[in-house]
Order: C-alpha cells, then sequence, then structure tokens
C-alpha cells in the first residue's frame, strides 16, 4: 500500500465547494495524513457530493486503485443500531459492502455537525458576537443527538450572529480547520474509530 483515498460524503455540486470542504476535512484529519506523509503514502481525500455518488465512486475506487487503502466516509443519517458500519449501511441504504473490509467503513454518525457540536469554544470564537452556546447539546455522547436535533441546536446557536445561521456550504468547511478533533473523538465513537482505524493501518510494517 502506498496511498489512501478516503471517499467523503458533501461538498455540494460544484468543484469550488467540494475543494473548500477538502480543505477543511484535510485540517480536521491532520493527523491521520501527516501520517500519511511520513511514510511517503499519497494522501487523497476526495468530497463526492451525494451520498449514493459517494458510493458509487468508493465502489469503483477499489478497481481503480487495487494498491491504494480506500475509506468510505458517510453520515449514517440515524442511530447506528448494528455492530458495523456495512450492517448499518446495507440496512438503511441496500449498500452491498460485506466484501469491503470493515475498517475502510466510516460513518459520521448521524451527521458531520455532530462532531462541530463537540468544540462549543471553537464554535463560539468563528461566530462571535451573537453567538448562543447554550443551544447546543450537553450529553456526553452526541451520537445519540438525532440529525434533526443538531441542525436545529445549530441554527438556533447562530441565527443571531453576524454571520448568520450555519449553514453547511457556507460554514462547515472553515468549522472543520477550527475544531478540536480531540473533542470530537471524545464525544462521537465512530470519530474516534475512524481515526484509530486507519491509524492501525499507517503503523502497520510495510
Amino acid at each position: 500500500m502506498s496511498e489512501i483515498r478516503i471517499y467523503l460524503e458533501g461538498g455540494g455540486d460544484s468543484t469550488a465547494t467540494k475543494a473548500r470542504l477538502r480543505k477543511g476535512m484535510d485540517e480536521f484529519l491532520k493527523q491521520l495524513k501527516d501520517q500519511a506523509r511520513e511514510r511517503r503514502w499519497r494522501w487523497n481525500l476526495v468530497p463526492c457530493g451525494g451520498r449514493q455518488l459517494t458510493y458509487d465512486a468508493f465502489s469503483n475506487a477499489g478497481r481503480s486503485y487495487p494498491k491504494a487503502i480506500t475509506i468510505l466516509l458517510v453520515d449514517s443519517e440515524e442511530a447506528v443500531g448494528n455492530p458495523t458500519p456495512a450492517e448499518h449501511l446495507r440496512c438503511r441504504d441496500g449498500w452491498a459492502l460485506d466484501s469491503i473490509p470493515n475498517e475502510r467503513l466510516h460513518l459520521m454518525a448521524q451527521c458531520m455537525e455532530t462532531w462541530l457540536v463537540s468544540d462549543r469554544d471553537a464554535l463560539a470564537k468563528y461566530y462571535g458576537q451573537g453567538f448562543h452556546g447554550g443551544s447546543l447539546p450537553t450529553r456526553a455522547n452526541l451520537e445519540e443527538e438525532a440529525k434533526q436535533t443538531v441542525y436545529e441546536a445549530l441554527d438556533a446557536a447562530t441565527r443571531h450572529t453576524q454571520k448568520g445561521p450555519y449553514g453547511k456550504i457556507k460554514h462547515a468547511a472553515d468549522l472543520l480547520k477550527r475544531i478540536d478533533a480531540g473533542k470530537a473523538r471524545q464525544r462521537c465513537r465512530h470519530c474516534k474509530r475512524l481515526f484509530n482505524t486507519p491509524n492501525a493501518l499507517l503503523t502497520q510494517p510495510e
């Protein structure tokens, strides 16, 4: 193996918005990216836009890049009741992933914004005056918060700021550069798993 390719849900439909998300997520995953580069491995983060497009791109990549570690990273969209990402995605989306190694399938549970609300301080600094941090969820396990609840909390926390209410395309990429990934890992077990699993692959003997 000499390359890691992460196929990421999100980024919208345009090249420009996908490039912005790539930069933001690159910063969020900096620890993994640096480890890959220390081993002189190529690093490719590929925002694919829509959910089905992401699955299709990941499926094709397995054939196009047989020597790469290809990773799928999508929202779980709902609480994860099944023991593995493959089973969750098969039940929810009908995706055939049983033949894919489990360590290559990863979930943003229940959505990427769950990671954002893990770092109230970073959000407060970004949005500034008018930010209402008390609207954000306080539970230790943020993955128990429904996707819609997370969106509503972000809207309530940011709607009176100069930047205006949170918008995925407008703000997500910039926020990913600023939040503490350690806080997200602490409160989101699937985020912790994302960091731990590729790290295990990276540290294996070549």
